[in-house]
């Protein structure tokens, strides 16, 4: 099993502004000699026994990494075979920090913990997005997408970072399957790719050479559940072939955020797009991957689960301000979208 340690000074293989500064080299996964155990609880790397050469030699890989910024304050490591990078970033300090990633690879961003008082979080093609609460969800950057994002840590930060090679992802049942484009996804949920992720994630705590082949399988079946949700054959997708523009999203992407306590009429945002409800609505889930009463409810929520780590709000002054007639309402609404009620919720950051 290739072990690698990902270097401090890690840059983008491709600068956000599109041009390439002489300074500037592609950021490489480097192979160690040695294969190391990380202690988490004082983030330090422990040499052990080096690699037989046989697999020292198919290790190397060239590769674009996650530039993450003052790169002081996590520790990496990494394990890659056969097209995929598995990588575990763990942070050190509950200091500001700045990830930007954009290469001619897929990324499969999980967080495993996360927890952030201030940030903001953008994919090329989609809103960006200030939610606080980060922990279990998903994100998806196709390759040739710019990912950016900012955090001002709650608690520290854990996530882990699968690297695709497109050329080397499986094929699709349906050969006009793979004519469409892998789309974006911020902050989504899906448990077997949730269930696969941690088990490679195991196998990069405990690097052990006789698990080579079964990193090999569960990367082959990452890279089949990623398919699954983003690309999959014409007839599960939606007949909508666009959905709305950039300056549409960010226009209702805003008015949304500025409205959460209100009930908005479909009708209203259709207006400030310029389409009938109808279009709109069809137009709007093929952007957002919801409809827009569910997408105004779930940022409703995320809201709410912002103003419940300050303690000084209780409850029902939470639930009054985001606009629910009573507690009982915020609850239920609350429960059935986060899983728990907004007192477990807030008893669970403490």
């Amino acid at each position: 099993m290739s072990t690698s340690l990902l270097p401090a000074n890690a840059t983008l293989a491709v600068p956000f502004d599109g041009r390439r500064p002489q300074s500037v080299q592609p950021a490489v996964l480097l192979a160690l000699e040695q294969r190391h155990q990380f202690d988490e609880s004082r983030n330090e790397r422990i040499g052990r026994d080096p690699l037989p050469r046989r697999d020292r030699d198919r290790s190397r890989v060239i590769q674009p990494a996650v530039n993450i910024s003052p790169s002081h304050l996590v520790g990496r490591r990494a394990l890659a075979r056969r097209g995929v990078t598995a990588e575990i970033v763990q942070a050190k300090a509950l200091d500001r920090i700045e990830f930007r990633f954009r290469a001619p690879m897929h990324l499969l961003v999980v967080c495993e913990r996360g927890v952030r008082r201030e940030g903001d979080t953008f994919v090329e093609g989609l809103p960006r997005s200030t939610l606080r609460d980060l922990t279990r969800k998903l994100t998806f950057v196709p390759a040739g997408h710019e990912y950016r994002e900012w955090q001002d840590p709650r608690i520290l930060t854990r996530l882990a970072y699968f690297y695709f090679d497109p050329e080397q992802l499986p094929a699709q049942d349906e050969p006009a399957s793979a004519e469409i484009p892998l789309a974006p996804r911020l902050f989504f949920e899906d448990q077997a790719l949730a269930c696969t992720a941690r088990k490679l994630e195991a196998l990069i705590e405990n690097p052990d050479a006789g698990n080579r082949l079964y990193f090999e399988a569960l990367a082959v079946v990452l890279a089949h559940e990623l398919m699954r949700i983003n690309g999959g054959p014409p007839s599960a997708r939606s007949p909508v072939r666009g959905g709305l523009a950039a300056w549409q999203q960010r226009i209702v992407f805003d008015y949304i955020e500025e409205n959460l306590t209100q009930q908005i009429p479909l009708a209203t945002l259709a207006a400030l797009v310029r389409l009938s409800p109808h279009y709109f609505c069809r137009a709007f889930k093929q952007s957002f991957r919801v409809p827009p009463h569910r997408y105004h409810s779930s940022r409703r929520i995320e809201h709410a689960k912002m103003l419940l780590a300050r303690p000084a709000c209780s409850v029902t002054e939470i639930g009054l301000a985001l606009g629910f007639s009573t507690t009982s309402a915020f609850t239920a609404a609350f429960r059935k979208a986060a899983g728990r009620t907004p007192t477990e919720y807030r008893r669970s950051l403490t």
